[in-house]
């Protein structure tokens, strides 16, 4: 594709007089672009629109009474749902309200306010499961409606839990009653997202239900305290280390913790933060339960002080406790800070440590993505399974399979056709005047999507550009601009992963994906919310094997898990499944939608 291993050229005579020549060298990439152009002329007007895919009306599945149903570990949309007729693959039944899946009267008025009508499927499963209180782990494809799905009831948990505690006398109780509800998100502009889905929903006094603050960027520890807290593991760390007392009393008060875009945290740059996080809000469990265990027995004057009457060794059960045993070992998972705030006070430990996986629960964990690989000792998966054993799974019917909401082009492109079939398919999705039209083309790499910004330039069709080396605030205005105005978004797999743009009606991979984690998640950004979308893929012969791969998953109604991994190509993954036999199953679709 436009960035391969193997050189290609932008092929370019049609675009300009012949004499100009359009081809550079970058200086990582083996590609030779576009250089030294004619000063561009100013952007053109936007193409005109096409209106939304629309098809007929599906009839919806039929989902038990939830209030019947019991979370299970590796529950499905689907298992959730009960003698299953039609193929509504979004919403859940028509007879499945907000308030049949347990939610208040006061919370199904602010959904009701804000447009929300409907639970989706996933919403339908893994609602329930949350308000149980248990650990819950949401794996579910993108544009499922995970984020309500966790925020709904969550929300619904600390409005109850405000409106039980209305007649609490004094401050001293108020406070040790703090319920504060925590997302960690792996971007700002996630973050971000989250507080606008939060303060979205408001009471009948038409202000928002609960607080929300972001601690993201550079927004600094909020002055009030919130009751939603969306932050990502660097910056919350940021604030809490320094200040020990700030550490302790904000881990007292987190409650429910909700790890977004879970597989990305749990594993790269984002892992040693996150666990670290994680044995933190553990460790406070484990200080709470002993002192509930031990009160009764303590002096009056220590009652006031639940964490004087543990030993510095107390941070050993951390280090040797949540993490399987010692399989793992992840660097810099540290309690010190904590540990220091921790005092001799007591000689009575009643063989704590031998009964420390025992200790009662006083927060809930919800992790959520849209891709979720198990297969692996280091992988998203197994960490989770390893860390919370006991937690419910709730996936979805189409988790790292094909979402039948989405048709699909393959078009096989060489170094002299790849500019016009790209161009060819970005015109695909402006047809008719109807409505406006959103697309999002892919790139594998930052200099990759300025060659084909410039390329579509030169066609005369305006883009908005979203990558690392454009300033947040230039991307936050592009994300704005698409979902305002539509037209063309030129992205890196910076903008695949949790941003929502509504009606996506196209997607485009100029350059093919060179993971199953990344395929997933650009295709995800269309077909969304009960939607239909359009996927191009572009791809040259040293892809074939990983497409019929793909399409052979896509034909089987199979995932592609065994591709799953952040650190090899699907390229490489099928070499070693000796899948290079399907080369013949790779057909080229010559069809136009």
């Amino acid at each position: 594709m436009l960035l391969n291993r193997s050189t290609s050229l932008l092929y370019l005579h049609k675009l300009s007089p012949p004499r100009i020549k359009f081809f550079s060298h970058f200086k990582h990439s083996y590609s030779l672009l576009l250089s030294n152009p004619s000063p561009s002329p100013p952007p053109p007007p936007l193409l005109p629109s096409c209106p939304s895919f629309s098809l007929p009306r599906v009839s919806f599945f039929c989902l038990n009474p939830p209030r019947q149903r019991q979370a299970r570990p590796f529950a499905t949309a689907t298992a959730a749902a009960a003698e299953r007729k039609g193929t509504d693959t979004f919403y859940a039944d028509e007879d499945v309200s907000w308030a049949s899946l347990g939610v208040s009267d006061k919370l199904s008025r602010a959904l009701y306010s804000a447009g929300i009508d409907r639970p989706s499927l996933v919403q339908a499963a893994c609602i329930p499961a949350i308000l149980s209180g248990k650990d819950v782990v949401v794996a579910a494809e993108t544009g499922s409606g995970k984020t309500h799905g966790y925020l709904i009831p969550l929300i619904n948990r600390l409005c109850s839990a405000h409106d039980d505690s209305v007649n609490t006398v004094s401050n001293q109780e108020s406070i040790q009653s703090q319920r504060i509800f925590l997302v960690l998100c792996p971007n700002v502009l996630l973050c971000e997202q989250v507080v606008r889905m939060a303060n979205g929903l408001f009471g009948d006094d038409g202000k928002p239900l609960l607080r929300v603050a972001a601690v993201c960027g550079g927004q600094g520890w909020p002055v009030h305290e919130p009751d939603i807290l969306v932050s990502t593991p660097a910056a919350l760390l940021n604030n809490i280390d320094p200040d020990k007392r700030r550490c302790l009393e904000f881990m007292r008060g987190v409650k429910y913790v909700v790890l977004d875009e879970a597989d990305m945290l749990l594993s790269g740059g984002f892992q040693n933060k996150v666990i670290r996080l994680l044995n933190m809000l553990r460790f406070d469990e484990k200080l709470l339960s002993r002192s509930k265990e031990s009160v009764s027995e303590l002096p009056v004057e220590l009652e006031s002080e639940p964490s004087s009457h543990f030993t510095l060794d107390d941070k050993e059960d951390l280090q040797t406790d949540i993490i399987s045993e010692g399989e793992e070992n992840y660097e810099d998972v540290h309690v010190d800070d904590l540990a220091e705030e921790v005092e001799a006070g007591s000689n009575k430990r009643k063989d704590w440590r031998r009964v420390r996986k025992t200790y009662e629960r006083s927060k809930q964990y919800v992790f959520v993505a849209a891709t979720l690989p198990v297969n692996g000792k280091k992988t998203a998966g197994q960490v989770l399974k390893q860390m919370f054993p006991n937690a419910n799974w709730v996936s979805g019917n189409y988790l790292h399979c094909h979402n039948p909401r989405l048709k699909q082009r393959w078009i096989e492109v060489t170094t002299e056709t790849q500019v016009d079939e790209l161009i060819n398919a970005v015109k695909q999705g402006f047809k008719s005047k109807a409505t406006e039209c959103r697309t999002m083309v892919f790139a594998n790499t930052v200099e990759a999507a300025e060659a084909v910004a410039n390329i579509l330039l030169k066609a005369n069709i305006h883009c908005y550009r979203y990558h690392k080396d454009v300033s947040l605030e230039e991307r936050s205005q592009s994300l704005t601009d698409l979902k305002e105005k539509g037209g063309i978004l030129v992205c890196t797999d910076a903008a695949a992963r949790g941003v929502d743009i509504p009606n996506v009606s196209h997607v485009i991979q100029a350059d093919f994906a060179t993971s199953a984690v990344d395929f997933l998640h650009r295709v995800g950004r269309s077909g969304r919310a009960g939607q239909f979308g359009l996927v191009t893929s572009l791809y040259s012969e040293s892809n074939r094997d990983l497409v019929a791969a793909v399409r052979q998953a896509e034909e089987l109604g199979q995932p592609v898990e065994t591709a799953f991994s952040r650190k090899r190509s699907f390229r490489n993954k099928l070499k070693k499944k000796g899948l290079t036999k399907v080369r013949e199953l790779s057909i080229v679709e010559e069809s136009v939608f």
